[in-house]
């Protein structure tokens, strides 16, 4: 059951700890899944030299840098997002965007992040696994269709309602001549 009043705010000194906290978590997130990554890379890259040459391929190690590019891009968005505002004299004047904030873009890229670190590791079982990071664009076409196309497409039209009130209207209006 949903606690009843007004939803509490933060303050600024919060969200700015908070924010820190955060990026912090996804600094680990992403700096474990690379670690891992990249110790089984090395791994995998010595047996496949020495038993199975080939078998790691070009497309391996592109996805690799793609991931890195997410990772960068998604880190450095939430760090921009959640950069304070200071004073001349020190004081805190702004704590940035709450980067916790439910359903703001940051969430978005909470959830990039943390797809590509299980993709990442999903993928030294077996490339495969690269493919699960289709779900991002699919969940971005599903946002799209929900908040924007789907309402868009499916509002009625403006002048549909005008008809119908003209005619009642013009109902109203006879009935009432027929009184008088």
């Amino acid at each position: 059951m949903a606690p009843k009043g007004k939803v509490g705010t933060k303050g600024k000194k919060q969200i700015l700890e908070e924010n820190e906290a955060t990026l912090k978590f996804y600094t680990r997130v992403i700096l474990g899944a690379n670690v891992r990554q990249t110790f089984v890379y090395l791994f995998v890259c010595a047996v496949n030299l020495l038993v199975f040459y080939g078998s790691s391929s070009f497309w391996t190690w592109l996805m690799l840098v793609f991931a890195l590019a997410v990772y960068v891009g998604s880190y450095r968005s939430m760090s921009a997002m959640a950069k304070p505002a200071f004073a001349e004299d020190g004081s805190l004047l702004d704590g940035g965007i709450d980067l916790n904030m439910e359903q703001g873009m940051a969430e978005h890229l909470k959830d990039v992040i943390l797809l590509t670190a299980i993709v990442q590791v999903l993928s030294t079982i077996t490339s495969y696994f690269w493919y699960l990071w289709l779900l991002a664009p699919a969940r971005a076409l599903h946002l799209l269709w929900v908040n924007f196309l789907g309402p868009w497409f499916t509002a009625e039209s403006p002048s549909a309602p005008e008809e119908v009130n003209e005619k009642k209207q013009r109902r109203q209006e006879r009935r009432q001549m027929k009184r008088f």
